[in-house]
């Protein structure tokens, strides 16, 4: 017995000091890295860090409460009640209150919101809509709805980012775009006491300032994931989950659906995969990955130049105008369809990203899982405002089919979201969209507090 007592303490004392070192640590500061502005919307770094939804995607995209604490949803889905949670407050102190939450969901989407009216009710809010919003729950989850102050109490607009999120902006803003943890986050503190933004930074720069220790935190894009593993780093990818695809105007010499028919047949989505992209993700020529919905092989990805001569049936239509962003991955895709577009008997032109264009080259990221709320919000996204009501392939295969069919969206490839990390960085997940949460991440050399460092 006295034996069996000390091997079991030896034990016990061997394992200690390997808890030690894999128990977060509080403290420190994080150093991130982004081409775009931090608080871009919807899906800038900073807006996610600062502000909450109702409701969040865990990262398998399953819905979870949030702001709100329970929901409900009758009348064949027309009404959604949302109930608060209790004791939450901005960073300024103010709490948050159905008023509040309704004021700024008001403000971030005005008329185009996929309720009709919103309206307090005790503690809760209601949605209303003459329609049915099935999955509100997850819709509301999006970057988009996240909850922020619109009145600071004296009337006045708040400057920017107000929220109720771990993190919150520093009471005398520094050079550096910086966050700094906020110790009454309902959700608890964060581990890491500050987070330091440099955003606008090329890659090169952000990889160099990476593997010259200045950087914990940089972008990966999809095409550059082999070249950034070839080089040592530590790369987190997600699945595939952004969609990249050319949104053609049905107005114009484009008002006519067969030209938009040869249009989809003439891109070349093979190549823009092997050489542009680098292999990375999945050809698609479906709105939502096969991962979800295992009918994606229905929509054919091939090419068919000689179909896309007959649809167009002679017809020689003015220049057409392609736009992108900026990004020259984007710009170099754009030059690759254009001319695809050209062998097809069409005369394409690039135009600058602002400029008024026939089609444009998107991106549209995925965040729900479910595919029913995964096509509502793919479809919002492109300014289709009915609600999907099919849940079963099937119908949710019909609804895709009859929106694909007037070629205003032609999918093209789904990218997976990709980063790098020093390897100060600990427990970095992403949610289901890809977007990292920072917010649960610790760093091994932080100070090893019992309790958050101020």
């Amino acid at each position: 017995m006295l034996r069996q007592l000390a091997i079991s303490a030896l034990l016990i004392a061997c394992a200690l000091p390997a808890v030690a070192r894999t128990r977060p640590h509080y403290g420190g500061t994080l150093r991130v890295e982004t081409e775009g502005d931090p608080l871009q919307r919807p899906d800038g770094t900073a807006r996610k860090l600062l502000l909450d939804g109702l409701t969040q995607l865990d990262e398998h995209g399953t819905v979870q409460p949030a702001l709100a604490i329970r929901w409900t949803s009758e009348n064949n889905d027309h009404r959604w009640q949302f109930w608060l949670r209790p004791g939450v407050h901005f960073h300024n102190g103010a709490t948050l209150n159905s008023t509040n939450v309704i004021a700024a969901l008001t403000a971030i989407c005005g008329s185009g919101c996929p309720w009709t009216t919103v309206q307090p009710a005790g503690a809760s809010i209601v949605f209303i809509s003459d329609s049915p919003m099935p999955n509100l729950d997850a819709l509301i989850a999006e970057d988009a709805y996240r909850i922020y102050l619109t009145d600071a109490g004296d009337g006045r607009t708040p400057a920017c980012c107000i929220g109720t999120g771990p993190f919150e902006l520093p009471p005398t803003p520094s050079t550096a775009f910086s966050l700094i943890a906020n110790d009454n986050y309902w959700q608890g503190r964060p581990f890491i006491d500050k987070i330091e933004i440099n955003g606008h930074k090329s890659i090169h720069d952000q990889w160099l300032d990476l593997t010259l220790g200045r950087a914990d935190f940089v972008e990966v894009p999809a095409e550059q994931i082999r070249q950034a593993r070839e080089q040592r780093l530590t790369v987190i990818t997600s699945p595939p989950i952004e969609l990249l695809a050319l949104a053609v105007t049905d107005s114009g010499v484009l008002g006519n659906p067969t030209l938009r028919a040869s249009i989809a047949l003439a891109v070349d989505r093979a190549a823009l995969s092997n050489v542009i992209f680098q292999k990375q993700g999945e050809i698609t020529a479906s709105l939502l990955p096969a991962s979800l919905t295992g009918y994606s092989f229905l929509f054919s990805t091939e090419r068919d130049v000689n179909k896309a001569h007959e649809l167009r049936g002679g017809i020689t239509p003015p220049q057409l105008l392609l736009s992108t962003e900026a990004n020259p991955t984007m710009q170099l895709a754009a030059q690759r369809i254009a001319l695809n577009l050209h062998e097809a008997g069409f005369n394409v032109q690039l135009a600058a990203p602002s400029q008024h264009s026939d089609m444009m080259l998107v991106r549209r990221r995925l965040a729900p899982r479910q595919p029913q709320a995964a096509l509502t919000s793919m479809l919002r996204g492109v300014g289709v405002q009915s609600p999907v009501l099919a849940d079963q392939p099937a119908g949710l295969y019909r609804e895709e089919r009859e929106f694909l069919d007037t070629h205003t969206l032609i999918p093209l490839l789904y990218l997976p979201r990709a980063y790098a990390v020093s390897g100060r960085v600990r427990d970095l997940r992403l949610a289901s969209d890809g977007t990292p949460l920072l917010a649960n991440v610790a760093l091994q050399d932080a100070p090893d507090a019992i309790g958050a460092t101020q």
